[in-house]
């Protein structure tokens, strides 16, 4: 899937930023982006960073795509409820390929371009995310960071056909 095409065929604006292979919300932090990226926007990058998990129920009938600040740690005892479900834990790689068209260490929103026909994932976005003016997102890949408008975003929802429940996501203690 060609998700710039994607997105400019659905006139869904972004910024690009492309930076080394990063894997974890840390080491996306440890990145900094370079000053020439960084050029025109008061020295940050324009939109709010995320950290998606990628979550099944305990008997993998259901998948839950939940998108939540990247600083935000999250209690999934707590999210279980929220969710629905009795049981949650992290997909596994395979499915994660499966349902989104991701590896592990690049998941990200915009994997919904593969959920198309399907459906089978259901998407929990926290309100501080889907308040944000713009969201920063993988391009289905860790090597590069798309900054896309609000607008943007529900217009890439609405072109896969999925429908964002807003939540307040429960933080994990410390």
């Amino acid at each position: 899937m060609d998700i710039y095409a994607f997105l400019s065929s659905r006139a869904i604006t972004y910024q690009r930023f492309d930076h080394e292979a990063v894997f974890t919300c840390e080491q996306a932090k440890e990145i900094r982006w370079p000053t020439h990226l960084r050029q025109g926007f008061g020295g940050q990058v324009p939109g709010k960073d995320t950290k998606n998990l990628f979550l099944r129920d305990d008997k993998g009938k259901r998948h839950f795509l939940v998108v939540v600040g990247h600083e935000k740690k999250v209690d999934l005892k707590a999210l279980k409820t929220i969710l629905g479900t009795q049981k949650l834990s992290f997909a596994s790689p395979e499915r994660l390929k499966e349902h989104l068209g991701v590896e592990p260490g690049s998941v990200t929103l915009l994997g919904l371009v593969h959920d198309q026909e399907k459906h089978a994932v259901e998407v929990f976005i926290d309100q501080a995310i889907w308040d944000a003016q713009a969201v920063c997102c993988h391009p289905l890949v860790n090597t590069a960071t798309l900054c896309i408008p609000h607008e943007g975003i529900v217009k890439f929802l609405e072109a896969t056909g999925h429908q964002p429940k807003i939540i307040l996501t429960p933080p994990k203690s410390e």
